[in-house]
Protein backbone atom coordinates (compact mmCIF):
# COMPACT_ATOMS: atom_id res chain seq x y z
CA UNK A 1 0.00 0.00 0.00
CA UNK A 2 1.22 3.48 -0.87
CA UNK A 3 2.54 5.79 2.37
CA UNK A 4 0.72 9.03 3.43
CA UNK A 5 2.75 11.44 1.77
CA UNK A 6 3.60 15.08 1.81
CA UNK A 7 1.85 16.19 -1.51
CA UNK A 8 5.54 17.95 -2.68
CA UNK A 9 6.98 13.97 -2.54
CA UNK A 10 9.44 14.22 -6.13
CA UNK A 11 7.74 11.45 -8.74
CA UNK A 12 9.40 11.35 -12.31
CA UNK A 13 8.16 13.90 -14.98
CA UNK A 14 6.55 17.33 -15.12
CA UNK A 15 3.10 18.86 -13.36
CA UNK A 16 0.19 17.42 -15.11
CA UNK A 17 -1.34 19.52 -12.12
CA UNK A 18 -0.26 22.19 -9.48
CA UNK A 19 -2.35 23.66 -6.72
CA UNK A 20 -1.14 26.04 -4.17
CA UNK A 21 -2.43 27.82 -0.82
CA UNK A 22 -6.36 27.06 -1.36
CA UNK A 23 -8.78 28.91 0.65
CA UNK A 24 -12.38 28.22 0.37
CA UNK A 25 -14.73 29.88 2.43
CA UNK A 26 -18.24 28.86 3.05
CA UNK A 27 -20.97 31.64 4.57
CA UNK A 28 -24.14 31.13 6.24
CA UNK A 29 -25.57 34.17 7.81
CA UNK A 30 -23.45 34.39 10.57
CA UNK A 31 -21.65 30.60 10.17
CA UNK A 32 -18.34 30.85 8.36
CA UNK A 33 -17.00 27.29 7.43
CA UNK A 34 -13.68 27.14 6.16
CA UNK A 35 -13.37 23.98 3.98
CA UNK A 36 -9.56 24.36 2.27
CA UNK A 37 -7.38 25.94 4.39
CA UNK A 38 -4.02 27.08 2.73
CA UNK A 39 -4.15 23.20 0.36
CA UNK A 40 -1.14 22.80 -1.90
CA UNK A 41 -0.72 19.86 -3.95
CA UNK A 42 0.75 18.55 -7.35
CA UNK A 43 0.06 15.52 -9.15
CA UNK A 44 3.23 14.64 -11.89
CA UNK A 45 2.50 13.09 -15.69
CA UNK A 46 2.65 9.67 -15.18
CA UNK A 47 1.59 9.65 -11.33
CA UNK A 48 -1.91 8.51 -9.47
CA UNK A 49 -2.75 10.33 -6.40
CA UNK A 50 -5.37 9.04 -3.81
CA UNK A 51 -6.63 12.50 -1.51
CA UNK A 52 -8.18 10.85 1.56
CA UNK A 53 -9.48 11.91 4.41
CA UNK A 54 -13.45 11.44 6.40
CA UNK A 55 -16.87 13.28 5.43
CA UNK A 56 -16.33 16.78 5.53
CA UNK A 57 -12.30 17.37 5.49
CA UNK A 58 -13.02 18.92 2.12
CA UNK A 59 -12.03 16.52 -0.63
CA UNK A 60 -15.18 17.33 -2.76
CA UNK A 61 -14.13 21.04 -2.40
CA UNK A 62 -11.08 20.21 -3.25
CA UNK A 63 -11.73 18.54 -6.24
CA UNK A 64 -14.19 21.22 -7.65
CA UNK A 65 -11.37 23.85 -7.22
CA UNK A 66 -8.83 21.82 -8.87
CA UNK A 67 -11.93 21.00 -11.74
CA UNK A 68 -12.50 24.63 -12.03
CA UNK A 69 -16.01 23.64 -11.06
CA UNK A 70 -15.55 26.00 -8.22
CA UNK A 71 -13.09 29.10 -7.13
CA UNK A 72 -10.94 29.14 -4.66
CA UNK A 73 -11.27 32.15 -2.23
CA UNK A 74 -7.50 32.55 -2.09
CA UNK A 75 -4.47 30.22 -4.00
CA UNK A 76 -4.33 29.33 -7.80
CA UNK A 77 -4.72 26.25 -9.45
CA UNK A 78 -2.66 25.12 -13.34
CA UNK A 79 -3.17 22.65 -15.10
CA UNK A 80 -0.79 21.19 -17.96
CA UNK A 81 0.70 24.75 -17.35
CA UNK A 82 -2.54 26.70 -17.85
CA UNK A 83 -3.95 28.76 -15.10
CA UNK A 84 -7.74 27.83 -14.57
CA UNK A 85 -8.40 29.20 -11.64
CA UNK A 86 -9.78 33.37 -10.99
CA UNK A 87 -10.67 33.23 -14.61
CA UNK A 88 -14.02 34.08 -15.92
CA UNK A 89 -16.53 30.94 -15.99
CA UNK A 90 -16.65 30.30 -19.55
CA UNK A 91 -12.34 30.46 -19.91
CA UNK A 92 -12.35 28.13 -17.21
CA UNK A 93 -15.10 25.80 -18.53
CA UNK A 94 -12.91 25.40 -22.41
CA UNK A 95 -9.70 24.75 -19.99
CA UNK A 96 -11.21 22.45 -18.23
CA UNK A 97 -12.75 20.68 -21.76
CA UNK A 98 -9.75 20.48 -23.00
CA UNK A 99 -7.24 19.82 -20.22
CA UNK A 100 -9.19 18.32 -17.06
CA UNK A 101 -11.22 14.44 -17.35
CA UNK A 102 -13.59 13.81 -14.54
CA UNK A 103 -14.67 10.69 -13.73
CA UNK A 104 -17.55 11.06 -11.18
CA UNK A 105 -19.53 8.28 -9.20
CA UNK A 106 -22.22 8.91 -11.24
CA UNK A 107 -23.62 11.44 -13.54
CA UNK A 108 -21.10 11.24 -16.23
CA UNK A 109 -23.11 10.57 -19.24
CA UNK A 110 -26.30 12.27 -20.70
CA UNK A 111 -29.35 10.53 -20.12
CA UNK A 112 -30.83 10.72 -23.69
CA UNK A 113 -27.69 10.15 -25.63
CA UNK A 114 -26.23 7.09 -26.46
CA UNK A 115 -22.58 6.68 -25.25
CA UNK A 116 -20.85 7.36 -28.48
CA UNK A 117 -22.82 10.65 -28.72
CA UNK A 118 -21.33 11.18 -25.13
CA UNK A 119 -18.21 11.16 -26.15
CA UNK A 120 -18.62 12.89 -29.41
CA UNK A 121 -19.93 15.54 -26.99
CA UNK A 122 -17.25 15.49 -24.72
CA UNK A 123 -15.14 16.17 -28.42
CA UNK A 124 -17.09 19.46 -29.05
CA UNK A 125 -17.02 20.99 -26.06
CA UNK A 126 -13.62 21.02 -26.09
CA UNK A 127 -13.42 21.79 -29.57
CA UNK A 128 -11.27 19.26 -30.76
CA UNK A 129 -9.99 18.95 -34.30
CA UNK A 130 -10.11 15.62 -35.98
CA UNK A 131 -12.48 12.76 -36.11
CA UNK A 132 -13.84 11.38 -32.88
CA UNK A 133 -12.71 7.87 -32.60
CA UNK A 134 -15.27 6.38 -29.97
CA UNK A 135 -14.51 3.01 -30.77
CA UNK A 136 -10.87 3.29 -30.07
CA UNK A 137 -11.45 4.57 -26.41
CA UNK A 138 -14.61 1.75 -26.03
CA UNK A 139 -12.16 -0.29 -27.04
CA UNK A 140 -9.91 0.60 -24.51
CA UNK A 141 -12.28 0.30 -21.62
CA UNK A 142 -13.62 -2.76 -22.56
CA UNK A 143 -17.17 -2.17 -23.96
CA UNK A 144 -16.75 -1.43 -27.90
CA UNK A 145 -20.00 -3.77 -28.21
CA UNK A 146 -22.25 -0.94 -26.03
CA UNK A 147 -21.22 1.75 -27.90
CA UNK A 148 -24.60 2.63 -28.75
CA UNK A 149 -26.50 1.64 -25.71
CA UNK A 150 -27.93 4.76 -23.61
CA UNK A 151 -27.00 4.95 -19.91
CA UNK A 152 -30.08 3.27 -18.82
CA UNK A 153 -29.18 0.49 -20.53
CA UNK A 154 -25.94 -0.41 -18.86
CA UNK A 155 -24.75 -1.99 -15.74
CA UNK A 156 -22.86 -0.80 -13.19
CA UNK A 157 -19.86 -1.58 -14.28
CA UNK A 158 -20.52 -0.63 -17.98
CA UNK A 159 -21.30 2.89 -16.99
CA UNK A 160 -18.20 3.47 -15.20
CA UNK A 161 -16.46 2.36 -18.36
CA UNK A 162 -18.54 4.62 -20.64
CA UNK A 163 -18.25 7.43 -17.93
CA UNK A 164 -13.78 6.81 -18.36
CA UNK A 165 -14.67 6.93 -21.93
CA UNK A 166 -15.97 10.62 -21.81
CA UNK A 167 -13.65 11.49 -19.50
CA UNK A 168 -10.62 10.73 -21.74
CA UNK A 169 -12.36 11.70 -24.66
CA UNK A 170 -10.18 14.54 -24.99
CA UNK A 171 -6.61 13.21 -23.71
CA UNK A 172 -6.73 15.29 -20.89
CA UNK A 173 -3.59 16.47 -18.95
CA UNK A 174 -5.28 15.13 -15.41
CA UNK A 175 -7.74 13.11 -14.49
CA UNK A 176 -9.91 13.86 -11.45
CA UNK A 177 -12.38 10.89 -10.14
CA UNK A 178 -14.38 11.41 -7.29
CA UNK A 179 -15.36 8.02 -5.73
CA UNK A 180 -15.13 6.04 -9.09
CA UNK A 181 -15.50 3.02 -7.68
CA UNK A 182 -17.66 3.68 -4.73
CA UNK A 183 -20.93 1.51 -6.23
CA UNK A 184 -19.05 -0.93 -7.93
CA UNK A 185 -18.44 -4.74 -7.36
CA UNK A 186 -14.93 -5.97 -5.82
CA UNK A 187 -13.86 -7.63 -9.26
CA UNK A 188 -15.30 -4.50 -11.37
CA UNK A 189 -13.87 -2.11 -8.84
CA UNK A 190 -10.08 -3.69 -9.38
CA UNK A 191 -11.22 -3.55 -13.19
CA UNK A 192 -11.72 0.29 -13.23
CA UNK A 193 -8.76 0.79 -11.27
CA UNK A 194 -6.67 -0.68 -13.37
CA UNK A 195 -7.67 1.43 -16.01
CA UNK A 196 -6.98 3.99 -13.99
CA UNK A 197 -3.40 3.26 -13.18
CA UNK A 198 -2.79 2.11 -17.19
CA UNK A 199 -3.84 5.80 -18.25
CA UNK A 200 -1.62 7.17 -15.54
CA UNK A 201 1.20 4.98 -17.11
CA UNK A 202 0.83 6.34 -20.88
CA UNK A 203 1.49 9.94 -19.53
CA UNK A 204 -1.56 11.21 -18.04
CA UNK A 205 -1.91 12.45 -14.02
CA UNK A 206 -4.59 10.83 -11.91
CA UNK A 207 -6.55 12.24 -8.67
CA UNK A 208 -8.85 9.89 -7.05
CA UNK A 209 -10.98 11.43 -4.31
CA UNK A 210 -12.05 7.51 -2.48
CA UNK A 211 -12.42 5.91 1.05
CA UNK A 212 -11.64 2.88 -0.99
CA UNK A 213 -8.66 1.09 -0.02
CA UNK A 214 -8.54 -0.86 -3.04
CA UNK A 215 -7.98 2.29 -4.62
CA UNK A 216 -4.99 3.67 -2.03
CA UNK A 217 -3.21 0.47 -3.28
CA UNK A 218 -2.87 1.48 -6.44
CA UNK A 219 -1.75 5.01 -5.64
CA UNK A 220 2.38 6.28 -5.72
CA UNK A 221 1.26 8.56 -3.00
CA UNK A 222 -1.33 9.39 -0.69
CA UNK A 223 -2.47 12.72 0.63
CA UNK A 224 -4.50 13.31 3.60
CA UNK A 225 -7.13 16.00 4.23
CA UNK A 226 -8.59 16.64 7.62
CA UNK A 227 -10.61 19.99 8.21
CA UNK A 228 -9.24 21.50 5.20
CA UNK A 229 -5.84 20.88 5.68
CA UNK A 230 -3.19 18.15 4.34
CA UNK A 231 -2.27 16.20 7.41
CA UNK A 232 1.51 15.95 7.31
Amino acid sequence: MAAVATPDDAVPGPDALTARELYRFFRAGEEETLALRGVSLRVRRGETVAVIGPSGSGKSTLLACLAGLDEPAGGDVHVGGERISHRPEALRARIRARRVGILLQSGNLIAHLDVTANIRLARRAARSTGPADAGVLLDQVGIRGRARALPQELSGGELARAGLAVALANDPDVLLADEPTGELDGATEREILRLLRGRAESGCGVLIVTHSPEAVKIADRVIALRDGRIQR
